[in-house]
């Protein structure tokens, strides 16, 4: 038997909801693309001792996103004029997708982190808590007060 035993079936099927929840994390496809082939990498080194390989993904997942944002690289931003013309991006195509990555984009990894496992991955308080490390209690505030943040964001 090879490490990656399973593994491939297990990529090709996660992948969609790994690169939904990046790219509510990230706010755009490249970043999300970027962290979602990190975090499958990491599982993969992983893949023969973990129990759980979905929830280990998403942890994964998230936790690689707020370690890259607490790096100050992670600030710079690319240089805006490049030679190279991108075909469309379908993600662009919707108001309602931009409205909500622009919404999220104006919160803290974290509280962005809690918003996207709490209600666009469904996941209960408690395991938002798990994943994030933090107590319950502190996700149950945070997401009141992002929501609300959020709220204000979109009535201006």
């Amino acid at each position: 038997m090879s490490d990656d035993d399973g593994f491939e079936e297990f990529a090709l099927a996660r992948t969609p909801r790994l690169y939904r929840s990046a790219w509510l994390l990230c706010g755009d496809r490249h970043g999300a693309e970027d962290l979602v082939q990190e975090t499958l990498a990491k599982v993969f080194v992983k893949w023969r001792r973990i129990d759980n390989p979905a929830a280990y993904a998403q942890t994964t997942l998230v936790r690689t996103f707020l370690s890259h944002r607490r790096r100050k690289s992670s600030r710079e931003l690319p240089y805006a004029d490049l030679p190279d013309v991108a075909g469309a991006d379908p993600t662009d195509l919707s108001d309602l997708r931009l409205g909500l990555r622009d919404v999220l984009a104006g919160l803290a990894p974290i509280d962005r982190a809690v918003l996207v496992l709490r209600y666009s991955d469904d996941l209960s308080v408690e395991d938002v808590a798990t994943r994030l490390g933090i107590s319950a209690g502190a996700v149950r505030n945070r997401s009141m007060r992002a929501l609300e943040r959020a709220r204000e964001r979109t009535t201006r």
